[in-house]
């Protein structure tokens, strides 16, 4: 799935799967996920919990946990960050890769004075830099985040939780990082402080020119913060486009099922998805949504959907978009869902 018409990808991602070993075999969290994030493009990435959205973040930069494996392409400055030595990578994250992580209560250092911090993250990767620099750049990059110089010597336990995500989101940028993933950055967040969160990171663009991966499980997140969407449901991009284009009309049933289940100022009745997404161990034939989708036919029980482009600059995996020569005789017969989990069963 590609970038934005006429942009320059920072980083492109190809048929990129990761995978964890487990005793009864591999679980394919992330499944041959292909997309490209451009400079000063924020790229939304939203799912159902369980689809793969933090792995895939994780993925891209290399940070997986012992027992983990990933193949296939991240192209970062003509290199693939997949194949490089964990020595080379480990020099590129954090100057030019960065994450926020989630719950960042648990990320900071207790022991450590915020300045620690800091210092910390700078000498490791510009080992050289001078005492007083250290204290510019950091104090600098935490006044862009709203936190005054009076608190640079203080703790963790000193912060509220916002203000904790804002030290987590200004240690990812004060080694001006060109591609920044946010994991959930407004997790366990009010409102008043989510909203402040998400005009932070919409300075990135103009302040950094950063390229930012967003991922959220919020449709309203992605509406008001993101140029384009990717939506995943277990271990797939099912759908991907400009975000105004894909909520005015999405393409694939599972985008049109979330939208339906978000609550708003119009909402009388609640909607939900029925079911849950696949245990990936052993995921459904076909595509891997349909024991839940409404619109699902005899070809997404027996083969794989194929990516097809959607008006333009879209690009949607469904059954329901061809190509029609893909498509067995009689192969487009319409099912219940109830004749799906039984055939699914047996």
């Amino acid at each position: 799935m590609s970038a934005g018409a006429g942009s320059v990808s920072v980083v492109s991602v190809r048929g990129l799967r990761v995978y964890y070993g487990t005793p009864r075999g591999p679980v394919r969290a992330v499944d041959g996920v292909s997309l490209d994030i451009s400079e000063g493009e924020t790229l939304g990435l939203v799912g159902e919990s369980g689809c793969g959205k933090s792995t895939l973040g994780r993925g891209i930069l290399g940070l997986l946990p012992e027992g983990a494996g990933a193949d296939g392409e991240v192209l970062y400055g003509g290199r693939n960050l997949v194949t490089l030595p964990p020595k080379e990578l480990r020099k590129l994250r954090g100057p030019d890769l960065g994450l926020i992580f989630q719950e960042p209560m648990t990320r900071l250092n207790p022991l450590l004075r915020i300045e620690d911090h800091f210092a910390e993250t700078l000498r490791r990767h510009e080992p050289g830099i001078k005492d007083a620099e250290v204290r510019r750049r950091s104090l600098d990059v935490l006044g862009k985040m709203g936190i005054p110089p009076t608190r640079f010597r203080q703790y963790p336990h000193e912060f509220s939780g916002g203000m904790r995500q804002r030290i987590m989101i200004a240690l990812a940028l004060v080694l001006r990082p060109k591609l920044l993933i946010a994991d959930e950055p407004t997790t366990a967040l009010d409102v008043i402080v989510e909203a402040q969160i998400l005009a932070i990171l919409a300075d990135l663009k103009a302040g950094f020119g950063t390229a930012l991966l967003l991922i959220t499980h919020n449709l309203g997140i992605i509406a008001e913060s993101c140029d384009r969407v990717a939506v995943m449901y277990a271990g797939k991009l099912v759908e991907e486009g400009p975000a105004r284009d894909v909520f005015a009309e999405p393409a694939h049933p599972y985008t049109r099922e979330l939208l339906r289940s978000t609550i708003s100022l119009e909402t009388t009745a609640l909607h939900s998805i029925p079911g849950a997404p696949p245990n990936l161990l052993d995921p459904p034939s076909g595509c891997r949504f349909h024991p839940r989708c409404p619109d699902a036919m005899r070809v997404c029980v027996d083969l794989e959907p194929v990516e097809q482009p959607f008006d333009g600059d879209r690009r949607v995996e469904c059954w329901l978009h061809g190509p029609e020569s893909e498509v067995p005789a009689g192969g487009r017969v319409e099912l219940v869902r109830e004749e799906i989990a039984v055939a699914d069963e047996a």
